[in-house]
């Protein structure tokens, strides 16, 4: 189907004067499945040797297979250096770093907030920090890799919170307010033993303050944490449409070889004021590009930096609007589609309409062929991967990196 006749349908549906509300989590299908038809937890075959990666996936064979991954979790797809975000308002996702620990490099708990308290800087969130599951997650994630043993890092992300425009400008300013911010942040890793951390602030901060002074900050930042063997990942902001260049190559020329990473916000791209597609293919290839052009100067080692978003949620529209979902709405919501899943050829991804009793849904969910032709993306281009977030999407997921 066309994008053309998607946005049709969806500015149809938006504009419907009928209030619906969404499907309720504890609304459940009638239809009954023997207990027998389902898989769950570790399998002899992978997605791969069921032969379940389909452009048009059948409902009935998402609910069967979904909650069953290979046995061998170590096995690994992709080389590509691979995050994943885990936040502590999903539980799921503490489970699926555990299970999954060897397919990633680096897991990124969304626990911290950099505050000021007085004319000090703090963290916040600390209490959110669960020691005994990340030594799970770093016993789990040891694999034997010539010469010696690696296992997978913990980068907690890091975001300004509650700062005013004075906090801003006193620290922008100031260099010695910027050591104050590195000495803390560097108390706090090494307190924990985080082997680096994950900085929130370009999306905020680009665009409102001269650019050279942005610069300062996360050159510094990058150079006092390098002195203490503690990494940085920048995120930042893809290129959008009639937006401003808040991120591209000039940036990344400027600070590749200080930064470890950039986390790359390929997702997001529609909203319920503007629905569709999630992450379409083709603009997530130009968000890359756009950082890092085909060559561009040392195009290789900066596109090993990227670590291109990849989202694990969906977004059910509804005509009051509606909102994301997880893996738990979108099953709820996928046991009423009875034909196979239409299939975007633009955009590369998959949705569905209904009826239900609770109103009419246009849903935008990640499938196994979505996933795997943006893996297969970040292969062509280069570039590593960062997932948001674990425990949102489907465990037969997995099977795929």
């Amino acid at each position: 189907m066309s994008a053309s006749i998607v946005h049709i349908i969806l500015c149809i549906l938006v504009s419907c004067q009928c209030a619906f509300g969404t499907l309720s989590p504890d609304s459940k299908s009638k239809s009954k499945h023997k207990e027998s038809k389902y898989l769950r937890g570790p399998q002899d075959n992978d997605v791969f040797g069921l032969d379940l990666i389909s452009s048009e996936p059948l409902p009935k064979e998402i609910l069967m297979n979904h909650e069953g991954y290979y046995k061998d979790t170590a096995l690994r797809h992709f080389n590509g250096t691979t995050l994943g975000y885990v936040t502590p308002w999903n539980s799921h996702g503490y489970d699926v770093a555990k299970i999954f620990a060897k397919k990633f490099d680096i897991i990124s708990p969304v626990w911290l907030q950099i505050v000021k308290q007085g004319g000090a800087y703090a963290v916040a969130g600390t209490h959110d920090i669960d020691a005994g599951w990340l030594t799970d997650v770093r016993r789990k994630g040891k694999v034997q890799q010539q010469p010696q043993m690696r296992t997978v890092k913990v980068f907690p992300r890091f975001i300004f919170d509650h700062f005013t425009d004075r906090d801003i400008k006193l620290l922008l300013s100031e260099a010695k307010e910027r050591t104050r911010l590195n000495d803390m942040l560097i108390k706090t890793c090494k307190e924990h033993g985080f082997d680096g951390l994950v900085l929130e602030v370009w999306s905020q901060l680009a665009g409102r303050i001269d650019e050279q002074i942005l610069y300062t900050l996360v050159l510094q930042m990058a150079k006092e944490l390098q002195k203490q063997q503690i990494r940085l990942i920048l995120v930042i902001p893809p290129q959008r449409k009639d937006m401003p260049n808040l991120f591209g190559e000039k940036h990344m020329d400027k600070l590749y070889k200080h930064v470890f990473a950039f986390s790359l916000m390929t997702y997001d791209y529609s909203s319920v004021q503007r629905p569709g597609a999630n992450a379409p293919l083709y603009w997530v290839r130009k968000a890359v590009e756009h950082i890092a052009p085909v060559g561009c100067h040392d195009m290789e080692a900066k596109r090993a930096k990227i670590l291109m978003g990849l989202n694990m949620y969906g977004n059910d529209y509804t005509p009051d609007g509606g909102g994301p979902i997880t893996y738990g709405q979108y099953l709820e919501l996928v046991r009423h589609v009875k034909k196979h899943l239409t299939f975007d050829e633009r955009d590369i991804e998959n949705f569905f309409e209904i009826k239900t009793e609770t109103g009419r849904h246009i849903v935008f969910y990640p499938t196994l062929y979505s996933i795997n032709e943006r893996i297969k993306l970040a292969k062509e281009l280069g570039t590593g991967i960062s997932i948001w977030e674990l425990g949102q999407g489907l465990n037969y997921f997995y099977d795929l990196f």
